[in-house]
């Protein structure tokens, strides 16, 4: 029981941060602007990470599509973390390192998730674990 109450919040939580992003994105708030122009990819690259944010954040609320929706988040936020690390640096316009963090708790956070499920995808894909 406590284990599923645990998942369950894990759910809620790494979509309720996907779908915050979303306003940034959507609205081109200068700070979105600003880090996919740093990337080369504006407005497309902010559009279209908007748009598999927010189908993740609700694949993931379904039980049944949670482990895809945590494969597909997991796959953004690990294009977030590197471009962080590697790119924009941890820090962003003076965030204090708020956007790194978010998107390392919500990569961790779809590992977690896709670890759960893992009967579910082992068995789609024939593997034994």
């Amino acid at each position: 029981m406590k284990t599923s109450v645990v998942i369950w919040v894990l759910r809620v939580v790494v979509a309720v941060i996907l779908w915050q992003t979303l306003y940034f994105k959507f609205t081109a708030a200068p700070e979105s602007v600003y880090i996919f122009s740093k990337l080369g990819v504006e407005p497309y690259g902010r559009i279209g990470t908007g748009i598999l944010e927010l189908l993740a954040a609700v694949l993931i609320l379904v039980p049944r599509t949670s482990w895809i929706g945590a494969l597909l988040g997991f796959g953004l936020m690990s294009g977030a973390v590197v471009s962080h690390v590697f790119v924009l640096g941890i820090e962003v316009q003076n965030d204090g390192g708020t956007l790194f963090l978010l998107a390392l708790f919500v990569w961790i956070s779809c590992i977690v998730l896709i670890y759960k499920d893992k009967s579910k995808w082992s068995n789609l894909l024939n593997l034994k674990f």
